[in-house]
Order: structure tokens, then sequence, then C-alpha cells
């Protein structure tokens, strides 16, 4: 529960705005539908938009601090009937928190199943969320497979700016801390910076980084990592490349190279290729998956920066429509903010329920 504390104190961007959007939602004719019988229906009014500054929201439906609205639902809680009015605006929250439109739907759709016309409350609306983003999620929710080959290959790719440094880094200390002898290639040999974040992170996990020159060919250093990890029987060779930029034909084909050099030494490799996505770029993240898997035959996902961004719904989005293994979320710079992928954490932390 470590780890979904942090997650849930990070997200707040992404969980926040669900919340104030519910609340919005739901607190609109929360007091006419707390006068009226339970059996009528609630008197609609205009729909405030549920992307507006969380200010706008507060002052408009004139609601208390989040403690007395806490406090207050205990007797007397704003409810509303779910009809299509309701199921639209859920839509377009969803849709503002980048889950992309087919998902939206589709679990609103969920949600209203042997529910519509029903009155519902902000806390049972968040439970009903919080369960449909964890039942789609529950099957891609899987930890990087660790094979028998020696080494197992694992290629880390990426645009620009993902985190794919730090990943490898932290994947690299833990590993080494589970009794794993790894090697790091690093394989971005345009960016100096890259090289030397590495070699920190493997002189603090005590994992070596085998490097080149400056502007050297990545494809001849991966050939020569492979080669040495082989005769040295390392369990992992975990290999950096520099970030692609998906629109530019020359860098995906240097990528391509890469892949095509690793199967010249083991046909099999490699056995993991990671993308690691950058969570602020929110639908964008799409598009990258489609891009990088016809290139490198992507395996699982790694998601970083959850912790700044108001668009963790993304996630939601890449493992309904792709259904790709995501084996870890990111939340900050340190060792221990990088951990397995858990659905009902991660759906309980997006949607701001308590799971104590």
């Amino acid at each position: 529960m470590a780890f979904f504390s942090k997650l849930k104190d990070r997200l707040f961007k992404s969980s926040s705005k669900l919340d104030q959007g519910l609340d919005a939602i739901v607190d609109e004719t929360g007091a006419v539908a707390a006068a009226s019988p339970a059996t009528g229906p609630a008197v609609q009014t205009a729909p405030e938009t549920p992307s507006q500054p969380a200010s706008q929201t507060t002052s408009q439906s004139a609601s208390p601090g989040v403690l007395g609205r806490l406090l207050g639902r205990q007797a007397d809680e704003p409810r509303r009937v779910l009809d299509d009015d309701m199921l639209e605006q859920l839509e377009e929250l969803l849709i503002a928190s980048d889950m992309g439109v087919d998902t939206a739907l589709r679990v609103t759709a969920n949600m209203a199943e042997g529910r519509f016309g029903k009155r519902l409350s902000t806390v049972e609306i968040k439970q009903l969320l919080a369960a449909e983003i964890a039942r789609i999620m529950e099957n891609v929710a899987k930890p990087m497979p660790i094979y028998s080959n020696r080494p197992q290959v694992v290629l880390v790719v990426g645009v620009n700016g993902s985190g794919k440094t730090t990943t490898i880094g932290k994947l690299a200390s833990q590993f080494k801390a589970a009794g794993k002898s790894v090697v790091i290639a690093a394989g971005d040999t345009f960016r100096a910076a890259a090289v030397e974040q590495l070699q920190v992170w493997g002189d603090r996990a005590g994992v070596p980084v085998l490097t080149a020159p400056e502007g050297s060919d990545p494809a001849s250093l991966v050939f020569d990592a492979l080669t040495k990890a082989q005769a040295d029987g390392a369990d992992l060779l975990m290999i950096d490349t520099a970030g692609r930029l998906q629109n530019r034909a020359d860098l995906m084909e240097e990528l391509a190279k890469i892949v095509r050099v690793i199967r010249k030494v083991d046909s099999t490799a490699p056995h993991n290729t990671l993308l690691v996505l950058d969570a602020t770029t929110g639908q964008n993240a799409l598009n990258q998956v489609e891009v990088f898997q016809k290139i490198s035959d992507v395996s699982g996902l790694v998601m970083t920066k959850l912790d700044g961004t108001a668009r963790g719904g993304v996630l939601v989005a890449l493992a309904d429509k792709f259904g790709l293994p995501i084996h870890a979320i990111g939340v900050g710079e340190q060792i221990d903010d990088l951990a397995p992928f858990d659905p009902q954490e991660f759906a309980a932390a997006l949607t701001g329920v308590d799971l104590s």
C-alpha cells in the first residue's frame, strides 16, 4: 500500500479533475434531488462543462469545503438520476481526462447497465468508475517476464524525453537487488547526458554500463554489448536507445537496424521490447504505440510521469485499445517511484476511491 499512497498523492491532478467533475455533475441537481421524492426524476438544470476550472465549479455549485462535503454526505448525500444527460456529461469528463472517445463510451455504457434511471451519489459513481477501469486493465497488468535465455535482451524504446534512461536505471537496480546479473548498453550514443545518467545509475546499483564514443553507430555498440554479455554469462542485457520521433523515418530505420543486428547474434532476441511512454503526452501516446509496434514489435509498456499530468486516463485508453502488457508505472525520480502496475490501485487513485 506504500506505493498506492504515493500514487494517490501524485495522481492528484488527474484524480482531482475527475473528483471535481463528478461532484459538479451530481451536485448540479443535488439540492433538488435531496428534496424530491425518491421515485421522481431530478429536475435538470443547464449542464456545466466538465473541464471548467475547479474554482468555477466550486463557486457555481456553492459546495462547502472537502471536509464539510464529506461530513454532509453522511446525512444527506446529493444524488442524481443516471439518465442520458448525465451519461453524456460523464462521457465528456472521461474524454477530458484523456480516456479517448471509444473507451469513454464503453466505460459509461457498462456503468449504466442495470442502473439507468437510478439515483446515484458521487461516491457510488466513483466506485462504479473505479471498478470498470480496473476491469479493463486487469488483463494487461503483468510484470516483465523473465526467461531462461542468457542474456535476456531487453530493448527499451520511446520518443525523446519519455524517461527511457531513468526507467532503465531503475529496472536495472531493481533486478540487481533481486539477484540478477545485469549489463546496460548505453545505445543513445548521440546524447552524452544520457550516457552519464546511465553511468550514475550503474555505479549506484553496481551494474556495468557499456559505452561508445559520442556519435558512434548505436548498432555497433549493441553488437559488442550483446557479445560481451554472452561471454560473461549475464542474466540481463538492457539496451538504451536514442529518443525517436515517430514521424522521423530515418530515426525509426536506425532502430530497425539495431533490431536486425541483435538478431544476427541471437535470433530469438530481443526477448522484451519495452516502450516507455510519457503520460503528459496524452492521446499522442496511442500514436506512439502504433508506430513503435510496427518497427520494433513492442512486447510491453512502461508509463512514466504520472505525477506531472492530469492525463492519467490515457493509460486506460491504451489498455482498452491495444491490450499490451503494462509492466510498470512511474510517479517520480527515485528508485521506488517505479513499481509494477496494479489495476485496482491505479483505478482507485485515478478516481479518488479510498482503499483503506
